[in-house]
């Protein structure tokens, strides 16, 4: 299926049972509250989806069911975060046969490769492979950017073909319009500055906080395409409590407690991950109640014709 990189992306979580294997069933409830909400394709095997924590049998269970559950509405986008380039050329190779339709790629893990080497990873993977990649660019929490020198030479790959842009930097979505036009595609990866970057140009939104609000994610997007930014601005005033919630150690445990007040998710979290505890839980649990209780009345987002903002 083709892989427009434009909308809403959900990164979406993994649900467990009380005995640590896969909850599909829940799983299937969240996947259809996102197909409801209009959301642009679902990327699986995040930080989100608790990766680094799944087994490839587990992997391939998650593609195929989201593939089944989907029926072709949506691509399906499986996250390559490897030791090895060895590793991250078996995974793309799996990820096609098992049905995704496309890759996000971070940088070699536990080693802080060079600029070069960064370049080279991603390449011969993408040599490797026919499906479209994006690039996630995270140096805040990968220690490793990827510059838009780099992704001059990386471009050079048909199949590199979008950013998730989370250097938390919103000058950059600029930069990258400037050097690149329209041939690399940005979604932004950074949840409080997803606004931002779509009025910037920016033509996506990798989110977090749409596994539990995807309607009010999905709103925000549309309404600012549409050019209703007032309207757009005032549902994200509301969102941003909740939404820094993603910006934290605890993202899948706050995600997770959200999904559940919303009813489309549970709590479980795969060790050496548990659950919020304490002041903490109070914490997030406040946030997230005086969420629910002003949540805004949304207008009828999904009737609306895009009005692209990609020349701005």
């Amino acid at each position: 299926m083709n892989v427009k990189w434009e909308g809403v992306m959900p990164a979406v979580t993994t649900k467990f049972k009380a005995d640590d294997s896969l909850d599909l069933d829940a799983f299937g409830i969240n996947i259809r509250a996102q197909l409801e909400a209009g959301v642009s394709g679902i990327i699986l095997g995040g930080t989100l989806g608790e990766a680094s924590t799944l087994s490839d049998n587990e992997k391939k269970t998650l593609i195929t069911e989201t593939v089944r559950l989907v029926k072709d509405q949506v691509p399906v986008i499986i996250n390559i975060a490897e030791q090895t380039t060895k590793g991250a050329i078996n995974a793309a190779i799996n990820a096609k046969t098992y049905g995704a339709s496309g890759l996000m790629m971070l940088p070699p893990m536990r080693y802080k490769a060079n600029d070069f080497e960064t370049m080279t990873y991603f390449k011969e993977v993408a040599n490797s492979t026919d499906l479209p990649i994006m690039v996630y660019n995270n140096p805040v929490d990968y220690n490793i950017e990827v510059t838009l020198d780099m992704f001059d030479e990386l471009l050079k790959n048909k199949n590199i073909q979008a950013v998730k842009e989370s250097t938390h930097d919103i000058s950059n979505v600029t930069r990258i319009k400037n050097r690149f036009r329209n041939r690399l595609k940005i979604l932004c990866g950074v949840d409080t500055l997803a606004l931002e970057s779509i009025l910037m140009g920016a033509d996506g939104w990798v989110a977090g906080l749409v596994d539990a609000f995807p309607a009010e994610t999905v709103a925000i997007y549309e309404l600012a395409n549409a050019g209703r930014i007032q309207e757009a601005l005032t549902i994200y005033r509301w969102f941003l409590p909740l939404l820094e919630l993603d910006i934290n150690p605890q993202l899948v445990q706050n995600i997770k407690l959200a999904e559940v007040a919303t009813g489309i998710g549970t709590e479980r979290v795969r060790a050496p991950r548990l659950p919020l505890q304490g002041s903490e839980r109070e914490r997030v649990l406040k946030i997230i109640e005086e969420g629910l209780r002003t949540r805004p009345k949304l207008p009828d987002y999904k009737s609306l014709s895009k009005a692209s903002l990609s020349n701005i």
